[in-house]
């Protein structure tokens, strides 16, 4: 296992986290560059995956201004990624699919996504459950801070 790098003072669980995302971010966006998505763009397109979403439910699963998700639906759309469809439970809406030609390129980039999971599940030595469950706890703990008085 590769040496720690030093960890910086006074770190705080805010800071570890953001820590680990850049730290996440940078491998998968190394391991995605071949299938030409970032890992950002890489796991949007998971969530899509799931079905026909709103971008309304893509920017709270993202924890995302609409904003945002708008600039990933104009750029997915440019690709021949993503269409949108009518929305049958609300007209003034749309719903975000991924085309044959989007999931193509989501199956590319899980093949480069998946030996990286393999490795770093490896490397946690059989802890990934667990740490997986820690993180869903802190993600509901963000949320419920995100939506209570300010």
């Amino acid at each position: 296992m590769p040496s720690r790098s030093p960890a910086p003072p006074s770190t705080n669980l805010l800071f570890d986290l953001w820590l680990v995302s850049r730290a996440a971010n940078a491998l998968l966006d190394t391991a995605l560059e071949p299938a030409g998505l970032t890992a950002d763009e890489f796991a949007v397109y998971s969530v899509l995956r799931s079905g026909p979403l709103t971008p309304s439910e893509v920017a709270d699963w993202m924890a995302a201004p609409l904003t945002t998700v708008s600039s990933y639906v104009k750029r997915f759309q440019r690709r021949g990624h993503l269409e949108r469809t009518p929305n049958p439970d609300d007209a003034r809406s749309y719903r975000l699919v991924l085309t044959a030609e989007g999931l193509r390129a989501h199956q590319e980039a899980g093949a480069c996504f998946l030996p990286v999971l393999a490795d770093v599940e490896s490397a946690l030595g059989g802890s990934a459950t667990t740490i997986q469950t820690a993180l869903a706890d802190l993600r509901e703990a963000l949320s419920v801070v995100r939506s209570g008085p300010r």
